[in-house]
């Protein structure tokens, strides 16, 4: 089948990344800002940075809501870092005015690895992903306190939750409390794109 188109929420965060891993997992990658290029896409990056901000932009530039009915329909999205906050039907911790996508069945706490100066580097290994294990850059990054039913934990660090999917009739979902566009290894997009096109190819059946 041809490549799916997979957008990156392009309000904040490291954007161009994502595209390029996108591209390499051989998806058509766009940037996302305005409903109207939500609409267009199979799948969504909702990428690293800052998770009340970003939920701030999504709710001004009009696409929190479009995000979550997308998300309730199933449309594959992936959180990475305040992607994975924004996933989570719950926060521990959050900011005032903070909202979230939701979509999957965990809570998560954020800054939970500590400040920007303790960001590290780790090999973590991930259910799903053949090969060696990835390598994980955390910054500031959350971790997943515990999760429901409906979520499968794909990999853990040092105790603590680091990756989750959830794949059912609520959802179609990936999330990680680390930022894996930052390296050069893209194995968790082609992840993603391959739930993606797996979606799409369900669909047309």
């Amino acid at each position: 089948m041809t490549s799916p188109v997979v957008g990156v929420l392009a309000l904040q965060g490291d954007v161009r990344e994502h595209l390029v891993a996108l591209a390499t997992a051989d998806a058509v990658a766009r940037p996302v800002r305005r409903p109207e290029e939500l609409a267009e896409v199979d799948g969504i990056v909702l990428p690293g940075g800052e998770s009340t901000t970003i939920s701030k932009l999504a709710v001004l530039f009009g696409l929190m809501e479009p995000l979550r009915a997308r998300v309730r329909e199933g449309m594959p999205v992936y959180g990475t870092c305040a992607g994975m906050i924004l996933l989570a039907d719950k926060i521990l911790d959050p900011r005032s005015g903070q909202e979230t996508v939701g979509g999957i069945d965990m809570i998560v706490r954020r800054n939970a690895f500590g400040r920007q100066n303790e960001s590290f580097e780790a090999a973590v290994d991930v259910r799903g992903v053949e090969g060696d294990p990835v390598e994980g850059v955390f910054i500031r990054a959350p971790w997943v306190e515990s999760v429901g039913a409906s979520a499968e934990v794909l990999a853990e660090y040092d105790g603590h939750i680091v990756a989750v999917r959830q794949e059912n009739a609520l959802a179609t979902a990936l999330a990680t409390s680390f930022h894996p566009e930052l390296t050069g290894d893209h194995r968790m997009h082609a992840l993603f794109v391959d739930m993606v096109r797996a979606k799409l190819v369900a669909g047309s059946l």
